[in-house]
């Protein structure tokens, strides 16, 4: 047995015939009778009280205690009175990466997981309790896709809870606990006449983002971050380096999404109207933080300003006031409700712009490595789950070479006849 079992009830004395004798304590009568006392792995005691009558299941607790700390499993006490709010902050605090991802996993945390299991011990977590989470979750979260992702980092916090001691197992991890899954929706890119629709519904000083998106499929923080020296007309190039991110208000220059800069090619047509456009508004210079809010300043001279002023386009303004309304004028969604407010079109976001690159490369013949280059991506596998579906005509070569090969080249009339 770990530890040993206290009697604070009794105390042991030696007597006045040198035989030891148990006296009443001060403490006889009042509160819990018994302490179990051991030394925990961290080389300090640790103890929990238990009423009279309940030695047994002192020294039972003591055994389990034991058997923990045997197996690795072993959750200190203060440990396991500490609430998943509490955790869940120094499990943000001590997370690295892109500031982007970081102020994600915070808003997953703080907004949807917090204000429900915020208060709860982690040692008191039991999978009803998620299980029970997730159905309040799905009454207040309609993205599956959210709903997933609220879920996936809360379930990291809680891995980590096991990791650093704090509780036995991750509930999220039970058997009886579904995840919720993101719909898998296929992607249906844009026709060349929308997007030409689009552009035209534009401000003028917007237009060109269109081409720079479509005809190089650009996602909107690097078009928003699109500088002057990035731009090589004269071989065909343009050089993606950086990005615009936003994390609440403040705006600041990154690398590309993963970190991943690339080179695509850059068609004539879309270098002159670059090149027109940059005529007609001469690019600025601007300067902003690198990477994090309080990162060192950098300076870039940028093709696309807002409203032709030298101010970085907010994401947020811009896809609220200006893109939702050319796309409404375009007949893309409907016009703005009597409340002002456009009807929600997540799958018309400038990305669309970026899939419907995506299918012309593929139309044209592109194999899937070049486009996963062009893309950004880290894994052409990723491209061919999200585009594989757009990939032309696989059926149809399957029934001309069937057709070939089995039949000849008149088909399976002629074979027969043979």
């Amino acid at each position: 047995m770990a530890g040993h079992v206290q009697d604070r009830w009794y105390k042991t004395v030696t007597g006045d015939d040198g035989k030891p004798h148990k006296t009443k304590t001060d403490r006889y009568g009042k509160g819990n009778r018994y302490r179990a006392r051991f030394i925990g792995p961290d080389g300090t005691e640790k103890s929990k009280s238990f009423a009279d009558g309940q030695k047994r299941l002192a020294e039972k607790w003591l055994n389990k205690i034991e058997a923990d700390m045997a197996d690795g499993s072993y959750v200190s006490p203060e440990a396991s009175r500490t609430t998943f709010g509490q955790y869940a902050e120094q499990w943000l605090a001590s997370q690295g990466g892109e500031v982007t991802t970081r102020s994600s996993a915070a808003t997953c945390v703080r907004r949807h997981a917090v204000p429900y299991l915020g208060a709860r011990p982690l040692a008191s977590f039991r999978p009803e309790h998620i299980r029970a989470w997730l159905s309040e979750l799905e009454q207040n979260v309609a993205a599956a896709s959210y709903r997933a992702a609220i879920f996936r980092t809360t379930s990291a916090v809680l891995s980590a809870a096991v990791d650093d001691g704090y509780l036995k197992v991750n509930p999220c991890r039970a058997r009886s606990v579904r995840s919720p899954r993101a719909v898998s929706t296929r992607v249906r890119p844009w026709l060349p006449e929308t997007a030409r629709a689009v552009r035209a519904a534009l401000p003028e000083w917007y237009r060109a983002m269109v081409d720079v998106a479509g005809g190089c499929g650009l996602r909107q923080g690097e078009v928003f971050g699109l500088a002057v020296d990035s731009i090589d007309a004269e071989n065909g190039w343009l050089h993606v380096t950086c990005q615009v991110k936003q994390v609440g208000r403040h705006l600041m220059f990154g690398h590309p999404k993963g970190g991943k800069e690339r080179d695509v090619p850059l068609a004539p047509a879309v270098a002159d109207r670059l090149t027109e456009h940059m005529r007609r508004f001469p690019p600025q210079l601007v300067t902003l933080p690198w990477q994090a809010p309080d990162g060192p300043p950098v300076t870039r001279r940028l093709v696309f300003l807002r409203e032709g002023r030298a101010l970085v386009i907010h994401r947020n303004v811009f896809n609220k006031d200006v893109w939702k309304r050319a796309l409404a004028e375009a007949g893309v969604i409907p016009n703005e409700a009597k409340d002002g407010r456009y009807a929600a079109a997540r799958e018309h976001g400038m990305h669309a712009l970026r899939h419907m690159y995506a299918s012309v490369l593929l139309d044209a013949g592109e194999n899937i490595k070049a486009l996963s280059q062009y893309l950004g991506h880290h894994d052409p596998a990723l491209t061919l789950r999200v585009y594989a579906h757009l990939m032309p005509s696989s059926e149809g070569r399957v029934r001309k070479a069937v057709d070939r090969v089995l039949y000849g080249s008149d088909g399976p009339e002629t074979a027969q006849a043979a």
